[in-house]
């Protein structure tokens, strides 16, 4: 009886063996990256050995910020997949970067270092401990003359100096080294942190009649990644086109490093829900406000406003002596509502958040140049490249670098968000266009008349190109609105400028030669109640 049921027992856990699954680990490099702005999808690939029957294939090592909803498992080969499941392992943690596993090196050599100091400096306390026992039976046991008692005392006298001087070198070296380790130690837990990040798992259970080699392709979507535009913007001469340096700044922070990998580039916006908006009803009624309670003693909310940041143009000229270095290739297409850049060349984008910075599109697209200034604001001439093809470029707004005749001439913005078919580039200021706006005192006069005061404003405005070339400019200016029917404003000379009279805004077109001057006058009054207060300066 004892017998049968140790069989029965024997066959019942085979049994269970057999119908257990079979786990595997697998490893899966990644091979794709496509990047948008604010998050990544992954793409790997790997070929596997599948048993017969039931197996879970493990792919382990991976990003724990992954989406968990976005996982996609692909299979290539005759067997079945079944489920796919995902989990981070806090018991098992990603491997360090080369940047942290170098900073380990150096904590543990310097530990080494720190080793072999304390174990000198035993030595020299056991040399130490001899001299002084020595000393003491030498004393005690022999009868010295005095010229031998001064030869033992200048012997261990000479001894004990040289082993108390090494000691305190040696603790002052060790004092040092654990200096620098604390320093490393520190830079590893800003790294880090507290505590190593999980490792993300994605388990595929596979079913299979036979034993086969197939073919799985993984893809998800992490955070704590993305990318975003800037542009280099080079006029070499307002005679040539404007070129456009398009750069993917990239940059990511998932814990795994990116080795190695085809990159994409894509604008899209995959996590807006992509379902139209439905209009309910707009139900409205009388405004009945409630009672308004007053606290005394309570603080205005009104915000200071911040101080402008200063640009530093502490900046060297670039020179472009030798021909430029060809761009890696980049394939760009074009889809319904998306664009996306496919690097020809593969990268690595290390896992520490800082940018990297590609060329991913260069074009020389030619602009119409002009000249625009404001003097009543600046006494400055701005360039301006005006692009009517603009959209057929797929560019995003970003910041952009400005270079004028192969000089760093300041920062603009590309903004792109504009309902215009041409595209306005500001491309710095030019100091061979000179600008100067002056009061004309003989034509500015104060007068009453009957019930009302008439007060009258004349400029002279006068621009010179020193240019070896004609220029195109326009110039702006303004005269006031009046908001109020007893205030009448009237334009008394405008020199053929043309008069918004909704904004009060005055435009000139002007082309000016090499060398020559152009002088511009604006004159316009302003009639008011005698008894009134209009602030006109």
């Amino acid at each position: 009886m004892k017998k049968l049921t140790f069989t029965f027992i024997s066959l019942f856990c085979f049994l269970l063996c057999i119908s257990a699954d079979t786990e595997k680990e697998i490893k899966a490099g990644i091979k794709h990256v496509t990047v948008y702005p604010d998050r990544a999808q992954l793409t790997h690939e790997t070929t596997v050995e599948i048993p017969a029957g039931k197996t879970i294939l493990k792919l382990s090592g991976l990003s724990p910020y992954i989406d968990a909803q976005s996982i996609q498992v692909k299979g290539l080969g005759d067997f079945m997949i079944l489920s796919v499941n995902h989990q981070n392992n806090y018991l098992q943690n990603l491997e360090d970067s080369p940047e942290v596993k170098n900073i380990r090196s150096q904590i543990e050599t310097l530990q080494l270092k720190v080793e072999d100091e304390k174990a000198a400096i035993s030595v020299l306390k056991e040399k130490e401990a001899f001299l002084v026992a020595n000393r003491a039976i030498l004393v005690k046991e022999t009868t010295f003359t005095l010229e031998q008692l001064r030869n033992v005392m200048d012997l261990y006298t000479s001894n004990m100096d040289q082993v108390t001087t090494s000691v305190l070198k040696k603790n002052r070296l060790i004092k040092d080294y654990e200096k620098q380790i604390s320093a490393l130690q520190k830079q590893i837990s800003d790294r880090i942190g507290k505590q190593q990040l999980p490792s993300g798992e994605i388990s595929v259970s596979v079913s299979s009649d036979k034993p086969l080699s197939g073919k799985l392709d993984f893809a998800y979507v992490v955070t704590n990644a993305g990318w975003y535009p800037s542009y280099d913007i080079r006029v070499d001469d307002i005679t040539k086109p404007v070129n456009i340096f398009y750069k993917a700044n990239v940059f990511q922070n998932t814990g795994v490093a990116w080795k190695d990998v085809k990159l994409s580039f894509s604008n899209a916006t995959p996590w807006i829900a992509g379902n139209v908006p439905e209009l309910n009803p707009w139900f409205i009624d009388f405004y009945n406000p409630s009672p308004r309670i007053l606290i005394r003693g309570a603080a205005s909310g009104a915000k200071r406003s911040e101080a402008p940041v200063m640009m530093d143009k502490d900046v060297a000229a670039e020179a472009f002596a030798l021909a430029e270095a060809v761009p890696v290739n980049v394939v760009k297409q074009v889809g319904e509502t998306t664009i996306t850049f496919d690097v020809a060349l593969p990268y690595s984008i290390a896992s520490d958040g800082k940018v990297q910075t590609i060329e991913i599109q260069r074009t020389a697209t030619p602009a119409e140049y002009k000249y625009v200034t404001v003097p009543k604001m600046s006494p400055l001439a701005y360039l301006t490249g005006n692009i009517t093809n603009w959209a057929e470029q797929s560019l995003q707004s970003g910041e952009a670098t400005l270079y004028f005749e192969n000089t760093f001439v300041g920062k603009s913005y590309l903004d792109v968000n504009q309902l215009k078919d041409t595209l306005t580039l500001s491309l710095g200021t030019d100091n061979s266009i000179l600008v100067k706006r002056e009061k004309r005192k003989d034509f500015t006069t104060k007068r009453v008349l009957g019930a009302n005061k008439t007060e009258a404003f004349s400029f002279l405005m006068t621009i010179r190109n020193n240019k070896a070339n004609q220029i195109k400019i326009t110039l702006q200016d303004q005269i006031p609105i009046s908001s109020n029917s007893g205030i009448t404003v009237e334009a008394l000379e405008l020199s053929g400028g043309k008069h918004n009279s909704q904004t009060g805004e005055i435009k000139w077109d002007l082309e000016i030669k090499p060398q020559e001057t152009k002088q511009i006058v604006l004159t316009y009054s302003v009639r008011y109640p005698k008894d009134k207060t209009v602030i006109l300066e």
